[in-house]
């Protein structure tokens, strides 16, 4: 039960030295380039989209804030900033014949990037409750599932489980608060 949807319970490492950061880019490079990739559709600039975000990162190292949010969610923040950048940056700069037959167009879609920095802020929530709260809600509320169903899985009253969602959806508003979370 530890981990759930991908939800680690280890802390996120500092960023207070070379050794760190080399951790950092080792741990989460691949998936951020896969992040630029999708958006860019150019693997290049997917790959310079890495470069810069943790050279962002190592610029403002000292601004991070463990406590706001995991490392992979500051991360994935910067890099889609870079990712923004560097699409303005593109559609700016004339494109020559031969590049634009060869080069897709870039998909700006806010939404999309709304929508995943959104997930990414609520797993980082999600990690913040108890394991107990934390299955009774994703079993619930992301699975569907009966509380009484979970109940039964889990040996408990089904009022105990109802009990629980209730307080974790409690605990899920408030880490979100913590985060910055508006209901825009």
């Amino acid at each position: 039960m530890r981990r759930l949807f991908g939800l680690a319970s280890a802390p996120s490492p500092r960023l207070d030295g070379e050794a760190a950061m080399r951790a950092a880019y080792s741990q989460h490079a691949d998936e951020l380039f896969g992040f630029a990739r999708n958006h860019l559709h150019d693997s290049g600039l997917a790959e310079e989209a890495v470069q810069e975000t943790f050279l962002r990162a190592w610029r403002a190292a000292d601004r991070y804030d463990e406590s706001l949010g995991s490392l992979r969610t500051w991360l994935f923040s910067i890099c889609r900033n870079v990712i923004v950048d560097l699409a303005r940056k593109r559609a700016v700069r004339p494109i020559q014949a031969s590049e634009s037959a060869q080069q897709k167009d870039v998909v700006l879609d806010d939404d999309m990037y709304e929508k995943s920095l959104q997930g990414m802020q609520m797993e980082e929530a999600l990690r913040r409750l108890s394991d107990d709260h934390r299955y009774v809600l994703i079993e619930t509320y992301y699975k569907a599932r009966p509380a009484s169903e979970v109940a039964a899985e889990l040996g408990l009253p089904e009022g105990t489980v109802r009990s629980r969602q209730f307080y974790a959806l409690k605990a899920l508003r408030l880490a979100m608060e913590e985060m910055g979370w508006t209901d825009d």
